[in-house]
């Protein structure tokens, strides 16, 4: 299809619910599973490295969560931490029967707060051969103070109040109430950071999805505050590659590099810029990293790649 190669619409279920997804066949026997980040659909949050994987030789599998994108499940635009999890799950099993997929050469890839699950996912998968977590939300408690740094004290308020009716609402059955997933300082929306300028070029160059709808049910944002995937790092199962900027104020670099550290042989990225820097000018530094990692833990074999030890890559690498 275009730019994006062969690749076709796939859906698989979870739990009673289709999730819809795009698969990318690929020829070296590899699978890359791969999401969007907190309420960004798979085109946005993937188009532009799955394009680079399937290049490469990979199969990919991008998916929708469910109540999101063209996934099913009601009520929409709710974020779930546990359900997103599960879909997680059934994505690497359903990764493993796609043709010319090999089940032991499988791994995970995510940004932002769904890089945050990359912890977990890894430390409990044990189909996974790799896993590759860019710019991942490692502290949401520490994102949460740091992004209250800039927000406005009446808009924070007005934030909280519209959150706390929203998840009455839902317990009431009434629809979601929706916010921005991104605004100014001052007003409504799930985050106001220097980063959030970003987010279009980045994600949404030229309007370029206008069926993703970029809100979210107020009540998800409350998620945001608590857990700290991080904690999983020191029980990651299979190679891991974590990506940062160093200049991010979204998903705080340091909480990262520190979860990379914790865990067992991991390879750490630096990279320079803010929180979407792997899709804008630092694309290519992000991409070679990835492909390189990926190339070593799937297609190379077995101990030999992944007895190296952990490594930092500069700025300048």
């Amino acid at each position: 299809m275009g730019e994006y190669g062969e690749r076709s619409k796939v859906h698989f279920e979870v739990r009673g619910t289709q999730c819809a997804a795009w698969h990318y066949p690929g020829t070296n026997g590899g699978c890359v599973i791969m999401a969007g980040g907190f309420a960004v659909t798979k085109e946005p949050g993937t188009d532009l490295f799955a394009a680079r994987f399937h290049e490469a030789g990979f199969s990919v599998l991008a998916f929708d969560y469910r109540h999101l994108g063209e996934s099913g499940g009601q009520p929409r635009q709710v974020v779930r931490v546990r359900e997103q999890l599960a879909d997680w799950d059934a994505a690497v099993g359903f990764a493993a029967t796609l043709p010319g997929v090999d089940p032991g050469r499988l791994a995970i890839w995510a940004f932002s707060a769904s890089g945050g699950y990359v912890f977990p996912l890894a430390a409990r998968d044990t189909r996974l051969a790799a896993a590759i977590a860019q710019t991942p939300n490692a502290d949401n408690p520490a994102a949460a103070r740091n992004a209250a740094r800039y927000q406005k004290p009446l808009a924070m308020l007005r934030f909280t109040g519209r959150a706390l009716l929203d998840s009455l609402g839902g317990l009431a059955g009434r629809p979601p109430r929706l916010v921005p997933l991104g605004g100014t300082p001052g007003t409504i929306a799930v985050l106001t950071t220097p980063d959030v300028p970003d987010s279009g070029p980045a994600l949404n160059p030229g309007g370029r999805y206008p069926d993703w709808q970029q809100e979210v049910a107020a009540r998800s944002a409350l998620r945001l505050t608590v857990g700290r995937p991080g904690r999983w790092a020191s029980r990651v199962r299979c190679p891991l590659l974590v990506v940062v900027c160093d200049q991010d104020r979204s998903a705080l670099a340091g909480p990262a590099i520190r979860a990379a550290g914790r865990a067992p042989g991991a390879e750490l990225v630096r990279l320079p810029g803010r929180h979407y820097a792997p899709f804008l000018d630092a694309h290519e530094q992000a991409v070679a990293a990835e492909v390189s990692f990926l190339r070593q833990h799937l297609l190379a074999g077995s101990s030999a790649s992944s007895a190296s030890s952990a490594s930092s890559v500069g700025a300048g690498s």
